[in-house]
């Protein structure tokens, strides 16, 4: 069954653009886990724009659902991985001048680099994925550093999608999800799961849901966007129920 992880990166922004205590993210995460959220994702970016070190602490104590660290692939960040032992560690691009995440890791100009960092994690019993453009040269690449998930990047998509007001069947929105599936064909030929996300919302996540063997979508943005009108809890259930329901119509999907 299809899976989603909720980010909730942006209940913390909206906390640090007043540096108090609230909203606290992992009260956001507790709510998500009874809307029927499978996992909590968090970016502890360098500059800690938003997520802190004390908030990533008490989402593993507190949350009960699988936590899904995103980092940089830095000696400062897997060392707080290895401390903290998210079941997950997603490796991403990161910039200090960006809004948000705005392309997929070049595995393929770092991969000796990376390759450290993925054996250190994974030494330390944590699942590693890599955050990933719909490129076939980069999910070979994440096979050749031991990675075990590729999260592929469905910006591109998203952005066609709204800029086609909408519409699935825009060539060019058909073009980009035909990238993604892919991506994750190959990547689950190559023995890895096949996860999505990044700019998914109520309005364009189905035909990414129905894409074969996607097993998690990571969504929070849109998420948290809707929870300030009618809460994070049915927020979450609402994009879930899109989800399961549009993975139901798809193909049967792989185990």
């Amino acid at each position: 069954m299809i899976e989603l992880g909720v980010n909730v990166d942006h209940v913390a922004t909206v906390r640090q653009a007043r540096r108090t205590y609230e909203p606290d993210p992992v009260w956001a995460a507790v709510e998500a886990h009874l809307g029927g959220a499978d996992g909590i994702t968090v970016h502890l970016r360098e500059d800690r724009r938003h997520i802190q070190d004390r908030d990533v602490a008490r989402l593993r104590e507190l949350t009960h659902i699988k936590l899904n660290l995103e980092m940089a692939a830095t000696e400062e960040m897997a060392a707080i991985a290895r401390r903290i032992k998210p079941e997950m560690a997603m490796l991403v691009p990161e910039g200090r001048r960006e809004v948000t995440t705005e392309g997929g890791l070049n595995i393929v100009s770092s991969e000796r680099k990376l390759s450290k960092t993925v054996a250190r994690l994974a030494d330390a019993g944590i699942v590693v994925s890599v955050f990933i453009d719909a490129d076939l040269r980069q999910v070979e690449a994440a096979k050749r550093i031991g990675a075990a998930v590729c999260e592929v990047h469905t910006g591109p998509y998203a952005h066609a999608f709204h800029a086609k007001g909408r519409d699935a069947e825009s060539p060019a929105v058909v073009a980009q999800l035909k990238k993604i599936g892919k991506a994750g064909e190959r990547i689950r030929a190559l023995g890895m799961r096949f996860n999505a996300g990044h700019a998914l919302n109520y309005f364009n996540v189905e035909p990414v849901a129905r894409l074969p063997g996607v097993r998690e979508l990571h969504i929070g943005h849109a998420i948290v966007s809707r929870a300030v009108f009618i809460g994070m809890r049915e927020a979450v259930r609402e994009m879930k129920r899109l989800m399961t329901d549009a993975a139901a119509t798809a193909a049967p999907r792989a185990r």
